[in-house]
């Protein structure tokens, strides 16, 4: 298998080799529109047979994996940028339909095996947080990303700027931390089983997500957007 530990990848790596090296990308791939099924085929082959650009998914790809690797805007403008919005709501519908009901799931189990008030606030708390995330991807989806598409196809729109989005962009996933401090601190000793394991892998996995895309938003979508603001508006 192809050492992948030392350097960003390549095209001409097999996609195989790719996922086996970092099953974390896995959940990448129904994002990207991308089927298992592959074989042997290099990442480059497998993105030209699901119309998903090359250097995209690299990019998407190097993101999640490693921490230390910001895109130069230079990068960034060099890149087909055409899939990032249906990627970016993609990824809002995986986490709103996948990741945050499995949460609530477990969650409901262990609440059920509590007395007091405290099953109840893990509850509350989390169903509040629910909505947040919900609210805050349907500002998004609502104001972002139509201006973005509009840009994309050389609209002047001057009803929205990027600027606002930086101003009122919060912070999703700090409150699963909190949540994570509820469980560790106040979850009682006798409410040890496979749900309280699970809940807790969960939360960790959907935070570290989370915190890609607050990333690809900020630091890939951001500077593209500006740029095609400057381009399209002046």
């Amino acid at each position: 298998m192809k050492d992948f530990k030392s350097r960003l990848f390549s095209s001409e790596a097999r996609l195989s080799d790719l996922i086996t090296a970092y099953p974390s990308l896995l959940s990448l791939l129904t994002r990207l529109d991308i089927s298992l099924g592959f074989g042997d085929r290099s990442i480059a082959d497998v993105c030209e047979a699901s119309g998903v650009d090359t250097g995209f998914f690299l990019l998407i790809c190097n993101v999640y994996t490693f921490n230390n690797y910001i895109p130069s805007t230079a990068a960034i403008l060099g890149t087909d940028m055409t899939g990032l919005v249906p990627y970016l709501e993609k990824s809002h519908r995986y986490y709103v339909d996948k990741r945050l009901p499995h949460i609530e799931r477990h969650l409901d189990a262990i609440a059920q095996k509590l007395s007091g008030r405290i099953g109840q606030v893990f509850i509350s708390f989390f169903k509040e947080y629910k909505q947040e995330v919900e609210a805050h991807f349907a500002h998004e989806e609502r104001d972002v990303f139509p201006h973005i598409r509009a840009l994309m196809t050389g609209e002047r729109d001057k009803t929205y700027s990027i600027g606002e989005f930086l101003h009122t962009h919060s912070d999703i996933e700090g409150k699963l931390d909190d949540l994570l401090n509820i469980v560790f601190k106040y979850l009682p000793p006798q409410v040890d089983d496979d749900n309280v394991l699970d809940v807790v892998y969960d939360i960790l996995r959907l935070s570290e997500d989370l915190k890609k895309h607050t990333f690809i938003e900020e630091k890939i979508m951001v500077p593209l957007v500006k740029h095609l603001e400057k381009a399209v508006l002046s």
